[in-house]
């Protein structure tokens, strides 16, 4: 196998002979019994700590894990430890969300090296140790990269991309790899977010009737249940602020070459990008910092040599939104309603504006062929598959496919080759980031704003431009309980004035609420505490 000598840990494997003492719904304990015997292997159950085992991980974030760790209350492997049966406790059992796809196999390996150096006193920064959840089109040795494909299901990266290197050089430990949409939600049209043909449907624990959105749906499900306290979502157009909207979450969508894009796999290199999901603005803030770095084979980052070594949580202030100016997208959510009072009580003066689009015709089917070839030809010769078309044969037919292929097959027949398509995508392309990013710096500037405030309303814009937002929740409706967030839009490099902007407004209103609360009743039949012992199926 290439890149490994071990297997990926299933997800359903943990769930054997697990047994969890709960602190409530949300709280968990160290393993006190055997888990899934691959892990079992590596080495036996770190003893128990009281302080882990009173720490609600559904709320947990990574400042407090540190901080844990920093104490002595509780090593990187038992924090590990608790969050891999955590995931057996509600993603394979329980609610089934199905929101991680597979375990690193180096993870309690990661983390016991983590501790080592800590013993030493070498501490590498603010997420050393900590757990964080990677979506499953990230390229990480040992484990397949699939995009939640079945033709991908055994396609194994030749190492890491580089923002796991960055992870990693930040002393960050990978737990595993979250469910998508498939292919970054660029497979079919009529297909549900968050569904895919090897990891079928993700649920959205706030309410699983609902969408838990696209494309990075298990990492917004993942995260907002506490199966990890941070984790990576990608974004062409609105898959990650759509999935923290859904999944209540605090998230950054960064300009586009900020974060190295090799070794992910793309729909767009016009527009991807990878960005941080988390509980707070704060881990966000942490998360984004380790992050940013130059990558000489992603050419749209050597715009990002002045912010490698930007703090992006020193920026934090509370008083960020006293005297600033912020553009409004009008709404009549009443949440947001209520968001723009509390903006104005914190001293930020609201200007109505409208922030259009540009009117070029959409790029993506243009790029993904051109795109995802290139990444499938770095893989090592073994690979399954090296090209869309191969992809494209290999569903045919097939029934796991049963939305069928319908972007991929479109997307195969484009011809970048061809003189006249090259020079229409290419007219398209650059007429489309020209007038997006007019738009939006034209609405700043002639209304001297700091950022551009919406519900979801720039969320197309800032994607054809490749410009940055943070999202932030804004509290869930009465009606159903389901969430909203703010989204503040900014123009290029804006991430700290954004984020200290959104931190401003969270701590505020700390309005965000776990999931066991906002939808109790998908939890209450969790083993081995039911808390409605009538109410569960036998």
């Amino acid at each position: 196998m290439p890149g490994s000598t071990r297997r990926p840990l299933s997800v359903t494997g943990l769930v054997a002979a697990t047994a969890l003492a709960l602190a409530g719904v949300g709280g968990v304990a160290l393993p006190v019994a055997a888990r899934d015997a691959a892990t079992s292997a590596v080495a036996p159950p770190a003893p128990s700590r009281p302080a882990l085992a009173a720490l609600d991980l559904e709320t947990a974030t990574a400042v407090d894990l540190q901080q844990l760790m920093t104490s002595g209350g509780a090593s990187s492997e038992q924090v590990v430890r608790a969050y891999l049966d955590r995931i057996a406790l509600l993603n394979t059992d329980g609610p089934g969300l199905n929101a991680v796809r597979s375990l690193n196999p180096d993870v309690l390996a990661d983390a016991r090296a983590r501790d080592r150096e800590r013993r030493r006193g070498d501490v590498r920064g603010p997420l050393h140790g900590v757990p964080v959840l990677i979506k499953d089109n990230i390229d990480l040795a040992g484990s397949p990269t699939t995009a939640g494909s079945i033709a991908l299901e055994d396609s194994y990266p030749a190492g890491d991309a580089p923002l796991v290197t960055a992870l990693e050089s930040a002393g960050a430990v990978v737990l595993g790899k979250t469910n998508l949409s498939e292919f970054a939600n660029f497979t079919t049209s009529g297909m549900p977010s968050g569904y895919s043909s090897l990891g079928g449907q993700v649920l959205n624990p706030y309410d699983a009737s609902v969408t838990p959105s696209g494309s990075s749906s298990g990492t917004g499900a993942g995260i907002a249940a506490g199966l990890a306290p941070m984790g990576i979502g990608t974004e062409t157009s609105g898959s990650i602020l759509s999935p923290a909207q859904a999944n209540s979450l605090a998230a950054v969508k960064p300009i586009v070459g900020l974060i190295s894009r090799t070794g992910v796999i793309p729909i767009s290199a016009t527009q991807d990008t990878a960005g941080p999901m988390t509980t707070t603005v704060t881990d966000s803030a942490l998360l984004l910092s380790a992050l940013v770095s130059v990558d000489p084979e992603d050419p749209a980052t050597a715009g990002a040599a002045p912010y490698v070594d930007v703090d992006y949580a020193a920026g934090l202030s509370t008083t960020s939104l006293e005297g600033a100016r912020l553009g409004v997208v009008a709404s009549s959510n009443p949440l947001f309603t209520d968001a723009l009072a509390a903006l104005e009580a914190e001293g930020a003066t609201l200007v109505p504006v409208t922030v259009p689009n540009t009117s070029a015709p959409g790029i993506l089917f243009d790029e993904f062929e051109r795109d995802i070839d290139a990444y499938l030809a770095r893989l090592p010769e073994s690979a399954p598959m090296d090209s869309l078309t191969d992809i494209v044969a290999f569903n045919e037919g097939r029934p796991e496919m049963k939305f069928g292929q319908t972007i991929l097959v479109e997307s195969e027949s484009r011809d970048l080759t061809d003189p006249a398509q090259l020079a229409t995508y290419e007219a398209n392309r650059d007429r489309g980031l020209a007038e997006s990013r007019a738009s939006i710096d034209g609405v700043l500037a002639a209304n001297d704003l700091d950022a551009i405030v919406s519900l979801s309303g720039t969320t197309g814009v800032g994607a054809r431009a490749g410009y940055p937002s943070v999202s932030v929740p804004a509290g869930y409706s009465a009606a159903n309980g389901r969430p909203s967030n703010v989204v503040f839009l900014g123009t290029a490099w804006s991430e700290a004035t954004l984020l200290s902007l959104a931190y401003d407004y969270e701590q505020a209103t700390l309005l965000r609420r776990p999931p066991s609360i906002v939808n109790p009743t998908l939890f209450q039949c969790l083993e081995p505490v039911r808390l409605r012992e009538a109410s569960c199926a036998p």
